[in-house]
């Protein structure tokens, strides 16, 4: 299977040279040739018939195609010369193996939702093998919209990284933690020793990074915060929860503790630089300040946000006061896609109407929440999340000269309000090819088959709808 990825079809379509696909190659040398590249630099650089070089995984030069040095001249080379290549996205909020509940309990608030469908169906279903394929299948839909890296949080973390181990990509394994017992787990200190038990596992591995996953305010006790908290600084590892979601989940914090989610958290040492915050739809001005202050980051999510009615996050008035913001699919479960392509664009169409302002998140600052400003939420930004020399070279190439993307004055607002993910063609982390899209719109994964996915996701839904 491994040696089908290039030899068969894609090296005669998409490259130039004798390149064999071999997952522990470390010094493979290529040349991508673009209509456009997008680096994602903080001068919003638009870089017209250039060429990224790739050399061990790494980008070595970003030079005009008809500057390619003699160094590189026999190198093999990519044609995308209708294209856009942007750095590779990222996922800054998901629950991968939820996949298999894509479509499970639609049209139901959050609280409904989660008590009365999802969480009798994680304790019936949830298991070792349930999050490996879940997982594998989100992998192949994040990798054929572009997604190369992203952040999750779900029980069974060893098996997750198994699935994205083989898909190619990079993942921050979010640790969860709760005060309830699941298949997984029974108390909080279960849930923390078997995390860290994994994180011990993988600690080495430089496509897996971690993060303590505390559940929710409403499902983590404030000893258990303060523990995470203190053994996060002691690991330096991040951390990863929901946070004011819901109208409800406030009202709830009011009521047991007195204050507000965010406000508890913060006496409980959880919020600072390392700390990512997924939705954050109802925040006040002066929380966002806090926020600010403490160098925490939010992980927006407006499809998930809009489909179970949880409100609109402050997304414009957030980066306005200085909070870094990235952008998060949440689960498929939720959602129901795993597009990040849709999160970039409702992003920016939202904040014109929470706004009344259609000069609110401009598209280049909206592609920048799925690439470099989630990446520095990860605390990934020295190795992904724009194209730079020195950089790691995960890489997406998107196909601008459809009919339906015609005429294209403007390639960042093209991939913004046209693009969709069937026009991403190639996706590479570490410079590896993970997938293409062939010219006759079918889709291929260096190390999974399509027909094998497609029995997956099938046995699981007969399983469980027996």
């Amino acid at each position: 299977m491994r040696g089908f990825f290039y030899a068969s079809y894609a090296l005669p379509a998409f490259y130039g040279g004798g390149l064999s696909y071999n997952p522990d190659m470390v010094d493979t040398q290529f040349i991508i040739k673009a209509r456009w590249v997008i680096p994602m630099d903080a001068d919003q650089t638009l870089l017209e018939q250039h060429a990224i070089l790739v050399d061990g995984g790494q980008i070595r030069a970003i030079v005009p195609k008809t500057e390619i040095p003699e160094w590189a001249a026999d190198w093999a080379v990519v044609d995308c010369s209708q294209h856009a290549v942007i750095p590779g996205l990222i996922n800054l909020h998901a629950h991968s193996s939820m996949n298999l509940l894509k479509g499970y309990a639609d049209d139901y608030a959050l609280m409904p939702w989660l008590n009365e469908h999802i969480w009798p169906a994680e304790q019936r279903w949830v298991s070792k093998s349930f999050v490996h394929d879940g997982s594998l299948l989100a992998c192949a839909e994040m990798l054929s919209g572009g997604v190369t890296t992203f952040n999750d949080m779900y029980f069974f973390p060893q098996a997750t990284i198994e699935a994205v181990k083989r898909a190619g990509m990079r993942v921050q394994v979010g640790l969860v933690i709760t005060e309830f017992p699941t298949n997984y787990a029974a108390t909080a200190s279960d849930y923390i020793r078997l995390g860290t038990d994994v994180r011990d596992q993988y600690k080495s591995d430089e496509h897996i990074s971690f993060a303590f996953a505390p559940h929710a305010p409403y499902t983590v006790s404030n000893q258990t915060f303060e523990y995470i908290a203190t053994l996060a600084e002691q690991l330096n590892l991040g951390i990863h929860t929901h946070l004011h979601e819901t109208q409800a989940e406030i009202q709830q914090s009011l009521e047991q503790f007195g204050v507000r989610p965010l406000q508890r958290l913060l006496a409980l040492g959880v919020i600072g630089p390392n700390t990512v915050l997924a939705h954050g739809v109802h925040l006040e001005t002066n929380e966002l300040e806090t926020l600010s202050i403490q160098g925490a980051h939010i992980a927006h999510c407006p499809c998930s946000n809009l489909k179970l009615a949880s409100g609109v996050a402050p997304v414009a008035a957030a980066l306005r006061a200085g909070v870094n913001v990235g952008l998060g699919t949440d689960g498929a479960a939720s959602n129901n896609r795993i597009d990040l392509w849709q999160e970039i664009r409702t992003a920016a169409l939202l904040a014109k109407v929470a706004d009344q302002n259609a000069a609110s998140l401009p598209a280049y600052q909206a592609l920048e929440m799925a690439t470099i400003r989630a990446a520095r939420a990860l605390g990934l930004q020295e190795k992904v999340g724009s194209i730079t020399v020195g950089k790691q070279a995960d890489l997406v190439a998107v196909k601008l000269d459809d009919l339906n993307s015609l005429p294209c004055f403007d390639p960042i607002s093209h991939l913004v309000y046209v693009a969709s993910r069937e026009q991403v063609t190639q996706t590479w982390v570490n410079g590896q090819l993970c997938y293409q899209r062939t010219p006759d719109g079918q889709m291929q994964f260096a190390q999974m088959e399509v027909e094998e996915l497609r029995s997956i996701a099938l046995q699981w839904q007969l399983k469980m709808q027996s």
